[in-house]
């Protein structure tokens, strides 16, 4: 052993590992060197591979003692538990496996006959079968339904996997075969939707999924919001259990592996996911040439998570058992995942001329007994029911640690040879009558040949009164219920009083703040209202202090499961960071994706936990939206209510950021979003108005389904009082008259405002007064997006009953009422937001906006850039006025020289002059 690394000469307190010397001292060098000596003695008479063997027990030993060593990385390619600890499998797995034959068929059939002549919608067939035991496994033992005692469990199933679900709940009568017939085709009454859509079938699905990458973060803050609804007294949630079902070419996605480290922090014990690992995302392997298990093993384990792999079924227990030397667990290591799916593909021999092809592989295959016959059946972990089931058990028996089981399937499994493993099994949407005819058979199911020609294939439901539909019921009768199920009672809750919302409708007075502290003022009267303030979940990114927020801190305080372990450097300060396990804010750090998914699970609490709270989710505008709108799009899906905050809004009002922190566009976001109600408010009694609006709405007696954006700005202004004789809903229909010019003037314009554009309006209302013999009116439009739509759908009914009379847009309506002259509208976003009124707009409409990249300089400077100061607006109502032949066409040119404003001083980009 002379040159071994473990039997030189060198001091043992300096012994290597992993690249690193242990840098304790050696207390006791004599034990030391016996340790070492005794590796040395089974490496000599026994092998590297029993030494080996050994070290990775006395590794598992200490992390289960608590020694502290670091975790291993990933194992070999082998499942996690070995047959000796299995447990027993508690139910008849026969008949399980009859249910899951009926569902899997159903599944198949309901996309194929999908895809009939004169439908052709299509459908996935593959990602269901090759997850089936993954999932009856889940339904029969496992997923705690609504009326379980402790509460039911979440379960995010994936979205491709639909259609096996839609099966199981037509065996338990709670799906019809006609509406099987109505899979995809959603325009028709008791249609099934495509993916999991509880807009669709609010009854039904809980979680929208098929967004890849949405339903894993999401899964993981949904357990996180769990424990803070039980930490915080609100529900006892400690029985609930989240589970997500992930696919492997879904981990590729940034937003199913960036939350990883949250549940391994805070010990997310109620949080299991099961990542389908067929090896195949949708047009291919997913590591042909490396090992996707082994990877998210060692990913798993350093985001601290617990790792269960069930990677081999049963019948490889004869070939491990006898694999004496480690060969086989040698290659298992040493294969490439592209070539097992080739294997998948092949027969006996080449299985065994290209696997099996060594001497020592040859002893093994030949004394385990099998033969070469039995190789293509060779079955993965992932459909044995029993490797399953001890895979669930010991994920929901282990503590301390999130859990992902690792299950290797076969795509498209047991639909024939056409489908399995294939790299285009993703894009088949129909079995022919020959592969029907084979899956049927490799299911056992007694459907006669002539049932399968044509285009409709038929169902198969054994009865109602058969064993398998009784097993299945009385299984979920045991667990609490059906599942998915969205059915829930709404809890009433006392409103917050009228008089709440009146401090910000007196106006500031001589102080200046922004609108972003007026809407903290507002918050912090919530909080004390008996009904809601302890409902309020407030969600922050990061930069609280940059919205005013900080100063929720020492009452509210932020909610951590530790608690707060340290003394806060600020702690002497009346603001200092308070961490507590009853914190009310979740302060989520630089993470909008996490905030959302926050935001998520707590805007659906009312439907998933019949716990309804209000999320406050406010966050820098450019990095809302623009970020994270696919999940915004989710939640609207998962039908969440709440509010959505952009701060430091507008593209010149946080003028010190530059470029990339500018918004101009976040409301054109907001629109594309059915769901969402977007508003851009000028004055804090328009904010105080759209909030209690939305809490009403939200949370009262018939609440709705819908979600606020509410834009905010950092730019401290004079707060006028609510205007006498303006009310709620003239502020809640998106316009009404701010200020009316009251002397006469020989022409008059109508000046149209929102947002941090509202003060220059009113300076330009001033100048075009006195300089130049023009009255303005201001109407201030915080519903720019509401009142589009009120357009558009006007004319759309109107073409729909061309003879009935038409419908006018609101906003005509009230421009009607103005004294006359052109329309000029100027917002802090682009042209484009207040472009979307125009074509109801009675009359000349000019439009200033912010197009263009944003720039860094002081407020003044990028609004004269923008054209959107008081002199441009000036500028732009002149101009206006000339088109309609009030005034001479030279009067703006003058209006330009006398401010000052250089016409080739403007905002461009490489691309296009603005």
């Amino acid at each position: 052993m002379e040159g071994h690394p473990l039997s030189d000469t060198r001091d043992p307190s300096r012994i290597i590992t992993d690249g690193m010397p242990t840098q304790l001292p050696d207390n006791d060098p004599d034990e030391t060197r016996e340790w070492m000596d005794s590796l040395d003695a089974v490496i000599r008479e026994h092998g590297r591979d029993r030494a080996r063997y050994l070290m990775l027990r006395l590794l598992e030993k200490s992390r289960e003692s608590g020694v502290g060593v670091p975790g291993l990385r990933s194992t070999d390619y082998i499942n996690t538990i070995p047959p000796s600890r299995e447990p027993d499998f508690p139910g008849d797995e026969h008949v399980e496996r009859r249910i899951r034959s009926y569902i899997r068929w159903n599944a198949a059939v309901m996309v194929t006959r999908a895809q009939r002549p004169g439908v052709g919608v299509g459908g996935h067939i593959a990602t269901y079968a090759s997850a089936a035991s993954l999932y009856e496994v889940g339904f029969n033992h496992f997923f705690r339904g609504r009326q379980h005692d402790g509460g039911g469990d979440q379960i995010y199933i994936q979205g491709h996997g639909s259609p096996g679900i839609y099966s199981r709940a037509y065996l338990e009568g709670r799906l019809t075969q006609d509406q099987l017939d109505l899979f995809r085709q959603e325009s028709q009454e008791g249609a099934l939707s495509s993916y999991p859509h509880p807009r669709l079938m609010p009854d039904f699905w809980e979680f929208p999924t098929v967004s890849m990458g949405l339903g894993p973060i999401n899964s993981i803050y949904q357990a996180r919001f769990n424990r803070y609804l039980h930490n915080r007294g609100l529900k006892d949630t400690s029985q609930q259990r989240v589970w997500a079902f992930v696919g492997d070419g879904e981990m590729d996605e940034p937003e199913s592996q960036g939350a990883l480290t949250v549940a391994g922090r805070e010990e997310l014990d109620n949080l299991t996911w099961v990542l389908n690992c067929n090896l195949q995302r949708l047009d291919g392997p997913v590591r042909g040439n490396g090992k996707v298990i082994q990877e998210f093993e060692a990913l798993f384990r350093g985001a601290g998570w617990n790792v269960i792999k069930v990677v081999w079924g049963r019948k490889w227990d004869q070939l491990l058992s006898v694999d004496v030397n480690g060969a086989l667990v040698e290659r298992m290591n040493n294969t490439p995942d592209g070539q097992f799916q080739t294997y998948t593909t092949k027969d006996g021999q080449y299985i065994r001329e290209h696997f099996f092809n060594t001497p020592e592989l040859t002893r093994i295959l030949e004394q385990s007994g099998l033969t070469e016959e039995d190789l293509p059946v060779l079955d993965r972990g992932g459909h044995d029911y029993r490797k399953v089931y001890a895979a669930f058990k010991a994920a929901v028996e282990h503590t301390g640690q999130p859990t992902v089981i690792l299950a290797k399937t076969i795509k498209g499994w047991t639909l024939g040879p056409d489908f399995e493993a294939r790299n285009a099994t993703h894009q088949m949407k129909k079995l022919t009558q020959k592969a029907l005819k084979g899956f049927r058979d490799r299911l056992y199911l007694d459907i006669p040949d002539a049932d399968l020609e044509g285009d409709l294939p038929p169902y198969y439901h054994p009865g109602e009164d058969s064993e398998e539909i009784a097993y299945m019921m009385e299984r979920r009768a045991e667990l609490g219920g059906s599942m998915p199920s969205r059915k829930y009672t709404e809890v009433q809750l006392e409103l917050p009083k009228p008089y709440v919302y009146d401090e910000l409708k007196q106006g500031s007075g001589k102080q200046e703040v922004a609108t972003t502290m007026a809407f903290v003022r507002l918050l912090k009267d919530l909080f004390k209202e008996d009904g809601i303030g302890r409902r309020i979940v407030p969600i922050i990114p990061d930069e609280a202090r940059t919205f005013g927020m900080d100063s929720l801190f020492p009452t509210e305080k932020i909610y951590s499961p530790h608690g707060q372990t340290y003394e806060a450097v600020d702690k002497a300060m009346l603001l200092s960071y308070k961490e507590s396990t009853d914190g009310q804010i979740l302060h989520e750090g630089i993470t909008e994706a996490g905030s959302m998914a926050s935001f998520t699970a707590a805007g659906s609490s009312y439907a998933t936990h019949e716990t309804p709270v209000l999320p406050i989710y406010i966050f820098y505008s450019m990095f809302g939206f623009q970020r994270t709108a696919d999940a915004i799009w989710a939640a609207a899906d998962q039908r969440c209510r709440g509010f959505l905050l952009g701060a430091t809004a507008g593209r010149t009002t946080l003028n010190g950021e530059g470029l990339q922190h500018q918004d101009g566009h976040s409301l054109l976001y907001a629109l594309t979003n059915p769901a969402v109600e977007a508003f851009d408010p000028a004055f804090a009694y328009e904010v105080s108005m759209l909030v209690e609006d939305g809490i009403n709405r939200m949370m009262g007696e018939d609440p709705e389904d819908v979600m606020y954006y509410i834009t905010l700005y950092n730019e401290p202004t004079t707060q006028p009082a609510l205007p006498e004789g303006v009310q709620a809903e003239d502020v809640l229909d998106g316009i009404y008259r701010f200020s009316e010019f009251a002397d006469e003037r020989t022409h008059r314009v109508q000046l149209l405002s929102s947002g941090s554009a509202m003060p220059a309006t009113i300076k330009a209302q001033q100048l075009l007064g006195e300089d130049w013999d023009v009255a303005a009116d201001i109407w201030s439009v915080p519903g720019w997006t509401q009142l589009h739509r009120d357009g558009v759908a006007c004319t759309t009914t109107n073409r729909d009953h061309p003879t009935a009379e038409p419908k006018v847009p609101l906003i005509t309506q009230k421009l009607n009422e103005s004294r006359g002259g052109p329309f000029v509208a100027v917002t802090d976003y682009q042209k484009a937001v207040p472009g979307l009124v125009e074509p109801f707009v009675p009359g000349s409409f000019g439009i200033l906006g912010t197009d263009g990249f944003g720039r860094s300089d002081t407020r003044e400077a990028l609004r004269r850039i923008f054209r959107i100061d008081a002199e441009s607006i000036v500028v732009a109502a002149l101009y206006e006025l000339s088109k309609v032949g009030e005034v001479e066409s030279d009067i703006a040119a003058k209006a330009i020289e006398t401010y000052g404003i250089d016409p080739e001083l403007r905002v461009w980009d490489e691309f296009h002059d603005l």
